[in-house]
């Protein structure tokens, strides 16, 4: 999908969030155009719930701001929260109510016109494959139904932003397969979607994505962009031993990262490092490491480990 449109559904100056003397979040610019899928990328505590929290009004920022949807945040959200959804990272309805039960009880907070719910309703239930579940009380749903149901009640009131907070820590593969199928099927009809995650191969399916590290945005871009900037050369090493290989490759000064994926090594060395091929290849051959080695493109999980080791070389150098 070609997304052209330049209209911006978020706009962040300078957001920041502390607890206490944490900084959860720290001076983050964003601009979330509309009708894409927006993602978030980083692991548990890096500032993504957080920046959630303070885009959907929910948490009151230290310092900076944001305009979501054209409406000042913080400022009037109780404008704001009829225009998006809100799925949480921990299942947060309520196990004891059936799947339909549900769904009335969400369309009533939403004041759903009356006459129009039952369709709506039962519109969701198809669409979001619940019908077998649709009496079925909510707590003893599986890992996948429940993320099913919650995106339906996120989405009954059609709303124009759609927060999604890690929806698929909990599911199977198929599941979230499944999931990211509806997600572009709400952006086909103009929905603008932010999603948090710490799946490298979902961060892929965004069209656009920042990395957050720390309470930090270090990238920002689409994947594709990402990929083609990590200023870093990526050896992949097959080894005989690549336990072996990785401690000798470490000891190479010009290395940022060596990380093993089965049999093979990516290894990770700055573009400003001459012949880096050739600097690992000399280095295995002089100690007997039987190996084939080639550059190969870049991974999001590489543009990750470039990102956030730049971001903390100067701390480690002092």
């Amino acid at each position: 999908m070609n997304v052209v449109n330049t209209d911006l559904v978020i706009k962040a100056r300078g957001l920041s969030k502390n607890f206490g003397n944490l900084a959860a979040v720290s001076d983050l610019d964003l601009d979330v155009p509309r009708a894409m899928i927006y993602g978030f990328l980083g692991p548990n505590g890096s500032g993504k719930s957080t920046t959630i929290r303070m885009l959907c009004g929910l948490l009151t920022p230290s310092s900076g701001s944001a305009v979501v949807l054209g409406t000042e945040v913080p400022g009037d959200t109780e404008a704001l929260k009829p225009r998006i959804g809100y799925m949480t990272q921990k299942f947060s309805l309520y196990g004891d109510l059936t799947c339909i039960e549900n769904l009335r009880f969400i369309a009533d907070i939403y004041s759903y016109p009356r006459e129009k719910k039952a369709a709506r309703i039962n519109e969701l239930i198809h669409k979001y494959d619940l019908t077998a579940q649709v009496h079925q009380f909510t707590g003893t749903l599986s890992g996948g139904e429940k993320q099913r149901l919650a995106l339906a009640c996120a989405v009954l009131h059609k709303p124009e932003l759609l927060f999604l907070d890690e929806p698929t820590s909990a599911v199977d593969p198929k599941s979230r397969r499944d999931f990211w199928a509806s997600l572009f099927e709400l952006v086909e009809m103009g929905t603008t979607i932010l999603v948090s995650t710490h799946y490298m191969d979902e961060a892929e399916r965004c069209h656009r994505l920042a990395i957050l590290d720390h309470g930090t945005k270090v990238a920002d871009g689409t994947p594709t962009d990402l990929q083609a900037s990590t200023g870093m050369t990526v050896i992949e090493v097959l080894a005989d031993n690549p336990a072996r290989a990785q401690a000798l490759i470490k000891r190479l000064p010009d290395v940022t990262s060596v990380t093993q994926l089965g049999l093979k090594l990516r290894v990770l060395i700055p573009n400003t490092t001459p012949e880096p091929l050739s600097l690992v290849t000399t280095m295995l051959s002089e100690h007997d490491i039987h190996a084939s080695t080639e550059e190969v493109p870049a991974s999001l999980e590489d543009v990750f480990v470039a990102v956030t080791q730049k971001k903390r070389a100067p701390e480690t150098s002092e």
